[in-house]
């Protein structure tokens, strides 16, 4: 008997077949670093106060916590776009997931506030060199025919990482596993992240792109100079009287800001390849959209950080209740920002995002109001119609935001632009985090630094109190972003995230990471 010998099409067939499973399995996980990264970046908000009583952490540690993972994460964005270019994608992004993962276990095992932070800027930095390769591995590993699916695919995981990053860490703070408290959010990365390692050296395909754009260190490190020195004085100014040695730190940021700029410039005319392509910041709809990124991120990050102190200590729930709370947010921001994209914008174009400006107004107003009527006895039904509002009023601008900023941008400095843009809405959320100094941690002064789930009337008074006081500032910036929305187009292009994917060999071209990072 003999054995059939597979002709040249089954053969073909039968490679074909296999290099899809293996680009499929590729694309699974890529999606779950993806979904890694959101969902520690929102995970942790609710662990705050878990934190605060199991290590000690004084409020600017707090704050530092958070602060550190997006300042590292938006200075090395860029950055580590350009590394996966220029040495390879799948490298880095084994690289980045490895790190992660370490730093995970740094975070998970902290013995103290300052090994906590330390740990989280490293998972910044180390999200810096996985998250950008992403979208660049799915467009290399998928034809255009089926990159409108996976895309998709890319959305509902943004989505679903939105809706479960504030549930997992509450129900692994509130369940209290092997009684270690807060650490399970971060530990739970260990199993996904060695999966991930192990998936990925054997079904990620190389790629880099042919001559790409050298990375700027000496601009990387102005920036973080910069940047550093005003956010740290800004973030532990008041727990340390606000000291001369502070403002003359702030003063002086803008001046080491302004020498960043004349460096990317020079290396611009030079030929080189800045870190800021500062040439877009001529374009009204990019530089107006990058102020509004910026400001949006300064809201977004003082909101998150007060609504989860305001539950948990002002009102005394727990993590679930808290988290739980949050369920109508997120749930109105995912469906708003699915229907802004495909069916508002087309139709209506800058006007949707004004209205949601303007919505996510109202809703601060309303969770204003009711604070401030139910003051320590507000209930989570209470806060329902001020959360849809908010979470609706987000959706409306996190989602057509970026397509809006980039409608005019020129096709070669796509990936460029949206990297920037990126990095701006990190940027302002670490703004914000520490801008909470003065606005939430001001007024509460010391009367907090005891606080807790069982901190008397007086003391959760306190925290009510400054969640009024925040909530105004958080409405002024919605103001302000209201008004840039004004210098967007009229009318907004729709952009497929393929169209800005391709990687050129300038490296101008790559596709920097697109999702909304803003979503709770």
């Amino acid at each position: 008997m003999t054995t059939p010998v597979p002709t040249a099409h089954e053969t073909a067939d039968t490679a074909a077949r296999a290099a899809g499973r293996r680009r499929w399995i590729a694309l699974a996980v890529v999606l779950t670093a993806a979904f890694m990264d959101l969902v520690d970046a929102t995970i942790v908000n609710i662990a705050v106060p878990s934190i605060q009583r199991d290590t000690g952490a004084t409020f600017s540690a707090v704050q530092w916590v958070t602060a550190g993972y997006a300042l590292a994460f938006a200075l090395g964005l860029i950055t580590g776009g350009r590394l996966g270019d220029i040495h390879g994608r799948k490298k880095l992004f084994l690289l980045g997931m490895g790190g992660f993962t370490l730093a995970s276990a740094l975070c998970g095992f902290a013995a103290g506030p300052g090994m906590l932070i330390g740990a989280r800027v490293l998972q910044g930095a180390m999200a810096a060199l996985m998250v950008p390769q992403v979208l660049a591995i799915i467009h290399v590993s998928f034809p255009a025919h089926e990159r409108g699916k996976v895309f998709g695919m890319f959305g509902a995981v943004i989505g679903l990482g939105a809706v479960c990053g504030p549930l997992i860490g509450a129900l692994l703070t509130e369940g209290d596993l092997f009684g270690l408290a807060w650490r399970p959010i971060f530990l739970i990365n260990l199993p996904v992240g060695v999966a991930g390692i192990l998936l990925g050296r054997r079904f990620l395909t190389e790629s880099r792109a042919p001559r790409a754009l050298r990375v700027d260190l000496i601009g990387t490190a102005l920036a973080t100079v910069g940047l550093l020195m005003l956010l740290y004085p800004l973030t532990q100014g008041r727990e340390n009287g606000w000291p001369l040695w502070g403002f003359v730190s702030m003063a002086a940021s803008p001046l080491v800001l302004a020498v960043f700029v004349r460096f990317e410039r020079a290396r611009a005319r030079k030929g080189g390849a800045p870190l800021v392509e500062l040439s877009l910041f001529t374009i009204r709809s990019f530089a107006a959209g990058a102020g509004v990124q910026l400001t949006f991120g300064v809201v977004s990050g003082l909101f998150f950080l007060v609504w989860t102190l305001h539950m948990q200590l002002g009102l005394g729930w727990g993590p679930l209740h808290a988290g739980l709370t949050g369920v109508p947010f997120s749930l109105a921001c995912s469906l708003a920002a699915g229907v802004s994209v495909q069916k508002l914008v087309p139709r209506f174009g800058r006007k949707v995002l004004q209205a949601g400006a303007l919505i996510m107004l109202c809703g601060a107003l309303v969770y204003l109001g009711e604070a401030g009527r139910y003051g320590t006895a507000l209930q989570s039904w209470q806060l329902v119609p001020a959360m849809l509002l908010m979470g609706a009023g987000m959706g409306l601008i996190v989602a057509p935001i970026t397509d809006a900023a980039l409608s005019e941008v020129p096709a070669e400095h796509s990936g460029s632009a949206s990297g920037i843009f990126n990095t701006t809405g990190q940027l302002g959320m670490a703004l914000g985090l520490g801008l909470s100094s003065v606005a939430f941690f001001g007024v509460l002064g010391s009367r907090g630094e005891a606080g807790g789930a069982g901190a008397p009337d007086a003391l959760r008074a306190a925290f009510v109190e400054a969640t009024g006081h925040a909530l105004w500032w958080i409405s002024g910036g919605l103001v302000v972003v209201f008004g840039l929305l004004f210098l967007l187009p009229r009318t907004v292009r729709a952009q497929q995230p393929a169209e800005q994917g391709e990687p050129a060999a300038s490296g101008e071209g790559r596709p920097e990471e697109r999702q909304p990072a803003l979503v709770p």
